[in-house]
């Protein structure tokens, strides 16, 4: 345990109290990943219903093997490779890749400059539909990057790929994307 809580202010410090099984340590790192976890994790999945284990599951690797992290990447990065591979293991026991979107459904979104509240939401709304029809694997390269600010060495490293793949994975997202607005915009 830590003997000054300031001993575990950043994301390294946290991890060593939780490595000494300081359980204080543990909740703010808790804290800290829950919101970031939710939102990469659903993202990957689209399951709601497994989000909740997946992090849990997650921060449980935290907790027990917070002693192998070697420093080698941000924290933060080695916490979303453990996440990415437990989402990619949630898919394939489900057995699920649901990319089926009613195009229909967003043929009338407009772009607004100064979007009210509504259309924001509509544009959200838009957006997780069209990343939908992405592999989990583009999916991933866009949220870490767009959402999280990541970047490419990073997202390799969290998807244990080389960083080449991650710039594939992002050229084939945008081109999937722009297919997809485009067909929107058709209708």
């Amino acid at each position: 345990m830590a003997d000054n809580p300031s001993d575990c202010d950043d994301e390294s410090r946290l991890l060593a109290c939780i490595h000494a099984g300081d359980t204080k340590a543990f909740e703010r790192f808790y804290v800290l990943y829950y919101p970031r976890l939710y939102r990469f994790i659903l993202r990957i999945t689209h399951r709601t219903d497994a989000v909740e284990e997946l992090i849990q599951d997650t921060l449980m690797v935290v907790w027990e093997k917070a002693d192998s992290f070697d420093h080698s990447c941000k924290v933060s990065t080695w916490v979303f490779g453990i996440a990415y591979r437990k989402a990619l293991k949630s898919l394939a026991k489900a057995g699920r890749d649901d990319h089926n979107v009613d195009f229909d459904e967003f043929a009338e979104i407009l772009v607004d400059p100064t979007p009210t509240p509504a259309a924001r939401l509509e544009t959200d709304n838009w957006l997780d539909a069209a990343l939908t029809k992405l592999p989990p694997d583009q999916r991933a390269v866009i949220e870490l990057t767009f959402h999280h600010g990541l970047h490419y060495r990073e997202i390799a490293e969290i998807l244990d790929c080389p960083e080449n793949t991650v710039k594939t994975r992002m050229f084939h997202a945008r081109k999937k994307l722009q297919s997809f607005a485009a067909a929107v915009s058709e209708d």
